[in-house]
């Protein structure tokens, strides 16, 4: 009986250092998790010049579902990246004003956990969420907003200027920058953990065999290499290290200035199909079997993608409830849709 005791606790304390040690790998190759204390998640989502408040969430979560802040009135910030769908629009390439797709035919990132990304855009062209915001609004093939145009329809309906003043006092300016500031402080709180959060944060039991098994394939054939920190991705990168990525051909896009692309987040990554920067490839085992040869340089087996696949699942995360707002009505003074 004490031989049987003392195996038992043999293996299930080689079970314990395995587990532990495997988490200690993660942390070693840059994986992180989000925090699941609130006070320590704020600290890395604040900012002490445009604190988080309720309000200011409320009245950025209504402009992100406005599609008056488009010319033609019917794309809102929701459109591409839909919050029901991943954050991201689920097609190849982004349809914006007048039906356009995007010229570049570059497929729509999801905005969930996007504040944990160190650039923003596949060129890394912003350094922040707010910048990011006015982006979109302005481009032609997307929302085609000139400033004047979203600041006149926003300050001619009283409730929005009234939830302005509420949240950021009687003597604010609503201008385009606080607009698109706000609707980025919604978007900081568009924040996802995930069972892999509650693995690396002390539970031992939230992942299965096979999924510590996938996270274990996942950093030994160096994918951790690119798509590392919290957002497990979001840092410019260079591409094509290895060969060639066999659709680079699809659309214009051949990175910033350096030749680097910002790499897509993981989280979630079950959710926000095709991949790529164009939208390519539907299939996330095909899509990590491209990136080992594009990449790294090697052959990733079926059976292999399939483990880190496994693990890959385990990143899909607990959504904020979030309600379709009621929008405050237009006023005969608001200026009218264009479609020109």
């Amino acid at each position: 009986m004490k031989l049987v005791t003392s195996l038992a606790v043999c293996v299930l304390g080689a079970g314990s250092l395995f587990a532990t040690s495997l988490v200690e790998k993660a942390v070693s190759n840059g994986l992180k998790a989000i925090p699941a204390n609130k006070a320590e998640l704020m600290k890395l989502i604040d900012d002490k010049n445009d604190p988080i408040t309720k309000e200011k969430i409320e009245l950025g979560k209504k402009l992100y579902f406005d599609p008056r802040i488009s010319k033609s009135g019917l794309i809102s910030c929701n459109t591409c990246h839909n919050l029901g769908l991943g954050g991201a629009d689920g097609i190849p390439a982004a349809i914006g004003h007048g039906w356009t797709a995007n010229p570049h035919h570059l497929n729509s990132p999801t905005v969930y956990n996007a504040v944990f990304f160190k650039a923003q855009f596949w060129d890394g062209r912003s350094p922040h969420l707010a910048d990011q915001a006015q982006g979109p609004v302005q481009a032609g093939p997307e929302m085609a907003a000139p400033p004047a145009l979203v600041e006149q329809r926003i300050n001619s309906i009283p409730e929005y200027v009234n939830e302005f003043q509420v949240a950021y006092g009687k003597d604010v300016k609503v201008d385009f920058e606080k607009i698109t500031a706000t609707i980025a402080t919604f978007e900081k709180t568009l924040v996802t953990p995930s069972k892999f959060d509650d693995y690396l944060n002390g539970n031992e039991k939230a992942l299965s065999k096979e999924e510590k098994e996938g996270l274990n394939t996942f950093i030994d054939k160096g994918c951790a290499s690119c798509h590392t920190g919290i957002a497990l991705g979001g840092t410019m990168q260079p591409f094509e290290l290895a060969a060639k990525y066999k659709f680079m051909n699809v659309g214009d896009f051949k990175g910033d200035a350096q030749g680097m692309i910002k790499t897509p987040t993981l989280r979630n990554i079950t959710e926000t199909a095709p991949y790529f920067h164009n939208g390519q490839i539907w299939s996330l085992n095909d899509a990590v079997k491209e990136m080992g040869s594009v990449q790294l340089g090697i052959v990733i087996s079926d059976t292999e993608a399939t483990s880190i696949v496994t693990f890959l699942k385990t990143l899909k995360g607990v959504k904020p409830d979030i309600s379709y707002p009621q929008l405050p009505e237009s006023t005969i003074n608001t200026a009218k849709p264009e479609f020109n």
